[in-house]
This record gives structure tokens, C-alpha cells and sequence, in this order.
């Protein structure tokens, strides 16, 4: 590579990391973000995460806690351990590329993990992701070292990557088949010199320090549906699931006939292949499976973003076979002109991976609240804030009103359930007369759907000739709501 080369795709990624990881560090916390920020500040014990024991079972909340202690509290603290997790895994991802495909492929690569949105938010989001995925990754590196080397130093390093990877969430142990394949079929072909007997010990030992959090698991698991936040999957949503890799490949041999390429010896060993395709499908074919058989869905983009390195290291693999060596670079070049052009969304001033502003609409909230006793009735972003664990009585702070404890509103504040129900409903018809006719003015704040729902309820309870309601502060998933009798008509 030369060094007009280097410079050129060096820049490029650093433009790309710039506006895809940097510019929307400072935006508002997204509703699992505020709950990142709950467990911080009140701990894992706190009586309000009893709803949900899984939200705090991960060794990853330790990052933003030493962040704040180091910098304070804000959105890009607490983004920054993300942020570095993701940079170090897209490090790793290009020596992976390096090893099994070509040297000069590891910028096709990263390339095509910035292109992928789920990918570039793992940076920008204050939750465990990003850190799975570094773990994730390193483990792959190190097993792919000791398997080349037979090195203990190489064998222990990836232990401890298997044992921390299920700590990190408790949804990863589809990874667990991918790295025993990779392994097994290295072994099975002789493509090491780390014997049976060495791996058998490796991963024995990896399994034994799993032990304890199978059981913390399976426990939790009994509670599961509880926690279902996506519908049953279908064959559609699988193929949607797995179907970019499709597209890289496409792309590379359509680019390959336009150039009029040769075809070319493909680079890429069987035992590569294996590990980058089990890489790119096991995880999301494990929880589709598993959502089928348990018939509590699971399949949820984030619970399988394991499989993003794998669809970046899988679809430069295969598009290895139309790719000539020597083209490598210009084609990682243009690939990454394109992403900074369409990926970067140039429509908007920073790019919004969640379109949740909690932060814009507390503001809102509390730029129109007249008094400290104008009702705010919230509703909770949570799918565990329902009937009968939510009450009228319902305490403040809380798990389920996280964006209260870390985006504050200075009104009253009145608790409303996700769902609605017969007895929130009941209890929503007792504020009519007081405190909401009486203070003239009351908002509705929280997530589009149930913010909707008692819109059109409140309107229907309300006399509508002396009532208006109206949508005001920022859209999207976050909803804020005004119901006013003092610009009703003929008052």
C-alpha cells in the first residue's frame, strides 16, 4: 500500500467516524439509556428493578459508573466507554479481516461495518452493546491466535473473553456455538497444532466459569414473558435478519462485471468461511429458533448484534471471490465515499439512531408548566409498567419513569402504566374533576403509542368545546401533549 494510498483511506474513516460516531454523541439518552443512568445512580438493588432483575445483570454498568466519577454526568460521559469499546472492535475486526481473507481487505471490512446502522449506534448508545460486541470480537481473535500458535498465553486470554461474554448480556449465548465450531472444525481438519485435549480443557474450563450465570439465566427465565417487547418473528423478519451479507456479495460481483474483472482464485481457507458464515447466521437463527420453541420472542436486532462483525467479515469473504487482490483498495475507497454520502444522512445537522428525544420533550414540558402543581401524567416507556405492578400510588423514583430521574419535570407529576387497562382507566376518569379541571392545564408525556392512546381518551371524557388539545415539542418516538381550557372558544 502506498502512502497516498494510506492517507486517503485514512481519511475517509476518520470523516466516516466523525459524523457516524462523534456528532450524535451529545444528543438525549433513548429510554434504555435513562435506565443505564437508574442503575448508576440508585444500584442494582434499588426495590423498583424487582419488575426487571435482567436490566441489571450485566458487568457492563461498572463503565459508566467509573466515567461519571471521572468526567461527571452528561450523555457523552456516559457514551464514551461505548464509543471506545466499538473503536477497539473495529480494530480487531480489521486483523480478522487481515488473517482469514487479505491484508488489504481489512478496510473493505471496516468499511462495511460502518455502513451498517445497528453497528454505528452501538457507539452512540450508553448500554451493553458495544461492549459485547469488543468481547465478542476479542475472543474470536484470540482463539484464532492460539488455534494458529497453540500459545497458553493466546488460550487463557480467550477463557476469560468466553467467560466475561455472557456476563456482559444475558442474551449472547448463541456466540457460545460459534466459537466451538471454528474450533472444532480447525481440530477435526488438522489445521492446528493445539490438540484435543488442550481445547477440551480450554473451553471445559470456559464452561465451568459459565456455570453460575446459566443458573442466574435459567432463573430469570422462568419470568421471562414479562419482558417480551417484539412479537413472534417470521420468516421474513429472519431473512431480513441475515440478507446484507447477500447485498455486500451482490455489490462486489456486480462491481466485478462492470470492471470487467477477471475471475479470481479465491483467498479465503474452509475454515474461514466456516467461522465467518456461523458467525453471521448463528445468532440470529438461534433466537428465531428459540422465540418459536419458548414461544417468547427474543428476536429483537440489538439481542443478535453479535452477528454485525460476522456480517462484515462473512460478506468480505465472500465477496473475495470476484475481487481481485490488487483492487481491494480502490473498491474499500469508493465503499467508503458512499457511506459517508448516504449513510451520514446529510438531511440532518447530526445522525439520529433512535429518534427519541427525552431531553427535547422535558424541556417542553417544563418551559409551559405555569405552577409546580400543573399535572404531567407520564407514561411509562417500559413494557413491565402495567397493571398491577404499576398502582395510583406509585413511587417515585422508579425503574419504570427512568427519564423522570435523569431528564427531571417540574410539574405535578401523575404515573400512568404502558398499557392501559379497566383499572387505569378507572383511575384516569378519577383526575377528571381534580387535579386536571381544576389546574385548566395538564400535559401527556411518554412514548408515541400510549401518549396517542389517552389523547383520544382524554378528548373523549372531556367536554370538547371548552377543552383543546394540541401536539407541541419534539416528535417521533417521544410524544408530549397539551390539553388546555383557557384557548378553548367562547371562554
Amino acid at each position: 500500500m502506498s502512502t497516498a494510498q494510506r492517507i486517503v483511506l485514512s481519511l475517509l474513516l476518520t470523516l466516516c467516524i466523525v459524523r457516524l460516531w462523534l456528532m450524535p454523541l451529545t444528543g438525549s439518552f433513548w429510554a434504555d439509556e435513562t435506565a443505564t443512568a437508574f442503575v448508576v445512580h440508585y444500584g442494582a438493588g434499588h426495590p423498583s428493578l424487582a419488575i426487571a432483575p435482567q436490566v441489571a445483570e450485566s458487568i457492563y454498568y461498572w463503565l459508566p459508573w467509573a466515567a461519571e466519577k471521572l468526567g461527571g454526568f452528561s450523555e457523552v460521559v456516559y457514551r464514551l466507554p461505548s464509543l471506545l469499546a466499538l473503536a477497539g472492535a473495529l480494530f480487531l475486526i480489521a486483523r480478522l479481516a487481515a488473517r482469514l481473507i487479505h491484508p488489504d481487505a481489512a478496510w473493505f471490512a471496516m468499511f462495511v461495518c460502518l455502513s451498517m446502522r445497528g453497528f454505528n449506534f452501538q457507539g452512540n448508545d450508553a448500554r451493553p452493546y458495544a461492549l459485547g460486541t469488543l468481547v465478542a470480537v476479542a475472543g474470536v481473535w484470540f482463539l484464532v491466535r492460539w488455534l494458529d500458535s497453540a500459545r497458553w498465553w493466546d488460550a487463557l486470554i480467550f477463557a476469560v473473553c468466553g467467560a466475561l461474554l455472557w456476563r456482559v448480556q444475558f442474551v449472547y449465548w448463541p456466540f457460545y456455538p460459534v466459537l466451538a465450531l471454528y474450533a472444532g472444525y480447525r481440530i477435526a481438519r488438522r489445521e492446528t497444532t493445539a490438540g484435543r485435549g488442550a481445547a477440551a480443557a480450554v473451553f471445559g474450563v470456559t464452561c465451568v466459569a459459565l456455570i453460575p450465570v446459566a443458573l442466574r439465566a435459567l432463573a430469570l427465565f422462568a419470568g421471562g414473558r414479562a419482558h417480551v417487547i417484539a412479537p413472534m418473528p417470521t420468516a421474513i423478519d429472519l431473512l431480513h435478519a441475515v440478507d446484507p451479507v447477500l447485498i455486500v456479495v451482490a455489490g462486489a460481483l456486480l462491481t466485478a462485471l462492470g470492471m470487467r474483472w477477471r475471475s479470481v482464485a479465491w483467498p479465503v481457507s474452509w475454515s474461514s468461511l466456516v467461522l465467518t458464515i456461523a458467525w453471521w447466521l448463528i445468532p440470529p437463527v438461534a433466537l428465531f429458533a428459540f422465540s418459536w420453541f419458548s414461544r417468547e420472542s427474543l428476536f429483537v436486532p440489538r439481542y443478535y448484534s453479535l452477528r454485525l462483525p460476522g456480517i462484515a467479515l462473512a460478506g468480505t469473504a465472500l465477496a473475495a471471490r470476484f475481487i481481485p487482490a490488487s483492487r481491494w483498495l480502490v473498491v474499500s475507497a469508493v465503499l467508503g465515499l458512499g457511506i459517508l454520502a448516504w449513510v451520514g444522512d446529510w438531511r440532518l445537522a447530526v445522525p439520529d439512531y433512535h429518534n427519541s428525544d427525552w431531553r427535547g420533550a422535558a424541556q417542553a414540558v417544563n418551559a409551559r408548566v405555569l405552577t409546580p402543581e400543573t399535572p404531567v401524567i407520564c407514561t411509562s416507556p417500559f413494557v413491565e409498567g402495567r397493571w398491577p405492578v404499576w398502582h395510583p400510588d406509585y413511587p417515585l423514583p422508579s425503574f419504570l419513569y427512568a427519564p423522570l430521574a435523569v431528564y427531571p419535570i417540574h410539574g405535578r407529576v401523575l404515573t400512568f402504566p404502558q398499557e392501559s387497562s379497566p383499572r387505569v382507566r378507572e383511575y384516569a376518569a378519577s383526575l377528571l374533576q381534580n387535579p386536571l379541571r381544576a389546574s385548566r392545564r395538564f400535559f401527556l408525556y411518554g412514548t408515541d403509542a400510549s401518549v396517542e392512546y389517552w389523547q383520544r381518551w382524554f378528548r373523549a371524557s372531556l367536554d370538547a368545546r371548552a377543552w383543546t388539545s394540541r401536539r407541541i415539542g419534539p416528535s417521533g418516538v417521544v410524544e408530549l401533549v397539551e390539553f388546555d381550557q383557557t384557548d378553548a372558544p367562547g371562554l
